[in-house]
């Protein structure tokens, strides 16, 4: 005969969590209400041969008493989740990369700031060759924060930051932290406290490869030091991602590539790899490799470059996506063309041959309707207002495929708890 053994244990204090556990034919059901302050768990008990030993299982009934106790205690409130996260609508909050097409291939409308339940911040990595956007796309992300009233700092590794370029693109230079440290250990170990005191929204290291190690300072030039800058990233990543825990900000490493061979059945192969090992790779969000693949003329004179992003990694959407974006020379990203681009895709202007119709007015050519939307704020904001709206219109409709398949994994379970109370009834009658 089937026994079934029913605890009800008290729990120091009230956990929102519901868990369903199943392997075979033995499993698991913990719930926790609102106002409950207990927890159930159902043990199914294989059939005995011969007579059962009731000391034996008092004991055990003690001992796992004691232990699930204890698990509540400790561990509940960091390795749990509410059970209403499954029928809640989830919108993960976001820096937008100032960039309207960047933000669609990533997904979610930006750069993930936070993650929710429990909620941590993020990393995220910028890598490519040189001139190729990698700080203006970063800049673009503090411009983005302070526009929602964030506080930024911006780790200056290189000493090639311009504070003009920086006013010329947005960005408010006097609510921003400039810090040019002079060792991977001090800035590293800046990073961490500035993460740890939960203040600042955005962190921009610019850049890992320049990052250097305390020890090779001080070691004239031709000693021999082997992947001291990897040891001492994955330290520190270590210890800033354990902040992470507690705060909500987003960290952005800027990063350089290098080409090196790879022995292949007898043939060497180039490839491009990022300095600082392979910490960051495991613990980014988001890696975002930047290419530049023209330039970008005014008649004679070349005025930017078009270069093109590839989502090599993400966490929270479907990566490999890749956006061609313009950049100009002092201004940043053209946000005209993206958002007359992705207004012509939606319908919200009109395009006729060469001719665009933008609120009832008609320009002849692609140039005079992005001089258009510059010269004219109010439209160009409408514009983009526009495509926001149909962005997070495609994020909703996603939300109720997740919620469905959340709901078949707990009535599927429901039913396996039912049907097992019938068959207990039918024993007891």
């Amino acid at each position: 005969m089937k026994l079934l053994t029913i605890l009800r244990l008290p729990i120091a204090q009230r956990l929102p969590f519901s868990s369903i556990l199943q392997k075979g034919r033995k499993y698991e059901t913990a719930s926790f209400g609102k106002n409950n302050h207990y927890f159930s768990a159902i043990v199914e008990v294989s059939e005995l041969d011969g007579v059962h030993d009731d000391a034996k299982a008092t004991e055990k009934d003690a001992a796992l008493h004691l232990a699930l106790s204890r698990l509540s205690s400790e561990f509940a409130r960091e390795s749990t989740s509410s059970s209403q996260q499954l029928f809640e609508v989830r919108r993960v909050p976001v820096t937008p990369t100032g960039s309207l097409k960047l933000d669609v291939a990533l997904g979610i409308g930006g750069l993930p700031k936070v993650k929710e339940h429990p909620k941590m911040g993020r990393f995220v990595e910028i890598y490519g060759q040189e001139a190729s956007g990698k700080t203006t796309l970063a800049l673009h992300v503090i411009k983005e924060a302070q526009k929602a009233g964030g506080f930024c700092a911006y780790f200056d590794v290189e000493n090639a930051l311009d504070p003009s370029l920086a006013e010329s693109m947005g960005i408010d230079t006097e609510k921003l932290l400039i810090s040019r440290l002079n060792s991977a250990e001090h800035v590293l170990s800046a990073v961490d406290t500035l993460t740890k005191s939960g203040s600042v929204d955005v962190i921009v290291v610019d850049s890992v490869a320049a990052l250097v190690p305390q020890c090779e300072i001080d070691v004239p030039v031709g000693g021999v030091l082997r992947d001291v800058q990897s040891q001492i990233m994955t330290q520190a990543l270590r210890k800033i991602h354990y902040s992470l825990h507690n705060a909500q900000t987003l960290i952005v490493f800027v990063n350089q590539v290098r080409s090196s061979s790879k022995s292949r059945q007898g043939a060497k192969d180039m490839y491009e790899d990022t300095c600082g090992g392979n910490a960051l790779k495991f613990y980014a969000a988001v890696r975002l490799k930047l290419r530049k693949t023209e330039l970008l003329k005014d008649e004679k004179e070349v005025i930017g470059i078009g270069i093109s992003v590839q989502i090599v990694k993400n966490k929270l959407a479907p990566a490999m996506k890749k956006a061609k974006l313009g950049l100009r020379f002092g201004r940043g990203f053209c946000s005209e063309s993206e958002v007359l681009e992705l207004a012509c895709e939606h319908g919200i202007i009109v395009k006729e041959g060469d001719g665009y119709l933008i609120e009832g007015e008609v320009f002849g050519n692609h140039h005079e309707a992005e001089l258009y939307l510059a010269e004219n704020e109010v439209v160009f904001y409408k514009m983009e207002g526009h495509r926001n709206m149909h962005l997070h219109a495609t994020e909703t409709y996603r939300q109720p495929l997740l919620l469905c398949e959340n709901l078949k994994v707990i009535i599927e379970a429901l039913l396996d708890m039912a049907s097992d109370a019938f068959e207990l009834l039918r024993l007891v009658w």
